[in-house]
């Protein structure tokens, strides 16, 4: 009898005990590595191990152990697949897949949220049409009755939308749109079988950095604001509120450490994903071709709603998902008050990543940023800054001719402010001043109305454009 109560009391401890073992949360993020402008909502966290820093180890959390999954994804309808599927419980996408993602939520008896934006533009850069390096095509213009790729259903596709309806053409007859993901965009450039392609971060600008395409239209010509940011399973982020906090606690330690060093941190990025740290830099460094932010401005909400009308009318969702619960700034909100930061004053602020430099030769503080261009030097850990392109492009012939090798340079287009890589772009000489753009259409119109001359960037290089 003493042996069977004995064994009752066992078994009773081995119950209680059960029931009260340590809960195990799984924290399951679905990334977009090459996307690099999710790499504050994904890889910088994994890289550095930033969110084992901010997960909660108190209270209902204090005996939790902690099941830290990631997988990559090339594109954001696979990413939606694998959340849908219970699979994923946080990813990171841009605009329009996270509106299909909330839509195939809807579609399966489930619900996703918006929680933050990780990087984007209030303007639309960041989306852009490239055409192939030997194309003699200059502007948008140029393309009527030719034929444009775009990954179907992207940010870039309702740009590409927004632009040819800005032409006051019809999509359906002025111009032949086909759908071409942008690994095989690369090869199709490459060989010269495609007339043009339009695409997101970062394609528009890695295309061209690799040599064989021309940026010829930017997202911002199209006055469509776009992003990228992190969604989250609804029921998994009411379950545990806290651990989404987290979540966003990490994203913004890796904000500060890349904002602090962006040319670091681009290369780490460059050798995880291989996409060159130029690229990298060109959209994370000051002043850069996209923003990192994370509040929910008016433009990115109306992003979200015109990603979401827009894929009704493509006819890729039948889905009625409210846009405004869709977005949900309550954790990000609360992430910002536990790091001791002023949401609503980043509502806001407009303004890029600041760039706090000396000019490379006078040594002066640059206060003036409208004709800054930049060089990156191979073996050198930082892009060194000029105040003006007559003094850098000066500076790039003495550095060419004692054997140093330059990795990018970078300029600013006059009239937008529009971050560029200077070898496609077009540049207005008058006297001294040299003035930079994108389009040569801006350039000719410059030059036009300042009697100045236009020059490609080889030509400025060489010294002969006087």
């Amino acid at each position: 009898m003493k042996l069977h109560h004995n064994l009752i009391g066992l078994s009773l401890l081995l119950a209680f005990g059960s029931s009260h073992a340590a809960e195990t949360i799984r924290v399951a993020i679905g990334t977009q590595d090459t996307t690099i402008n999710c790499a504050t909502g994904g890889l910088l966290i994994r890289e550095l191990g930033l969110l084992e820093k901010f997960l909660p180890r108190e209270g209902k959390y204090k005996d939790v152990k902690y099941d830290i999954q990631w997988k990559n994804f090339t594109s954001g309808a696979p990413l939606t697949n694998e959340m849908v599927a219970g699979k994923l419980d946080i990813g990171a996408m841009a605009d329009f897949p996270g509106s299909f993602n909330g839509a195939a939520h809807a579609k399966a008896g489930k619900k996703s949220i918006f929680i933050n934006v990780l990087s984007g533009s209030t303007t639309g850069s960041g989306n852009g049409i490239v055409v192939p390096k030997v194309s003699n095509v200059q502007s948008l213009a140029e393309l009527k009755g030719k034929t444009i790729s775009v990954p179907f259903a992207s940010t870039a596709h309702g740009m590409l939308l927004r632009a040819v309806k800005a032409q006051g053409w019809d999509p359906e007859r002025d111009v032949n749109i086909t759908t071409q993901a942008p690994e095989v965009a690369g090869s199709a450039l490459q060989g010269n079988k495609v007339e043009a392609h339009a695409d997101f971060v970062p394609f528009a600008e890695l295309f061209p950095h690799r040599g064989y395409a021309r940026k010829i239209f930017d997202g911002s010509q199209a006055k469509a604001p776009t992003l990228h940011g992190s969604l989250v399973d609804a029921a998994y982020a009411s379950r545990y509120p806290e651990v989404v906090v987290a979540y966003q606690r990490a994203a913004l330690e890796a904000d500060r450490l890349i904002a602090a060093e962006p040319e670091k941190y681009s290369e780490l990025i460059a050798r995880v994903t291989g996409i060159e740290a130029e690229v990298n830099y060109l959209f994370h460094g000051p002043l850069g071709l996209q923003t990192r932010d994370f509040s929910w401005k008016p433009e990115y909400r109306q992003a979200v709603k015109t990603s979401i009308e827009t894929l009704r009318l493509l006819k890729r969702t039948d889905s009625d998902i409210d846009a405004d619960s869709f977005v949900n700034d309550s954790y990000i909100r609360a992430a910002y008050k536990q790091a001791g930061l002023d949401y609503d004053g980043q509502l806001k602020n407009y303004a890029k990543l600041p760039l706090k430099a000396k000019d490379a030769v006078t040594g002066k503080p640059i206060a003036d940023f409208r004709r800054l261009t930049q060089i990156w030097i191979q073996g050198e850990p930082l892009v060194r800054h000029y105040a003006s392109a007559g003094a850098a492009f000066a500076e790039l012939r003495k550095l060419e001719k004692s054997g140093k090798k330059v990795r990018t340079v970078y300029a600013h287009d006059q009239d937008s402010g529009l971050k560029l890589l200077a070898g496609d772009a077009w540049f207005v000489v008058n006297g001294k001043e040299i003035s930079a753009f994108l389009l040569k259409a801006d350039a000719d119109a410059y030059a036009s109305r300042t009697k100045g001359k236009v020059v490609d960037y080889d030509t400025l290089k060489s010294g002969q454009s006087a």
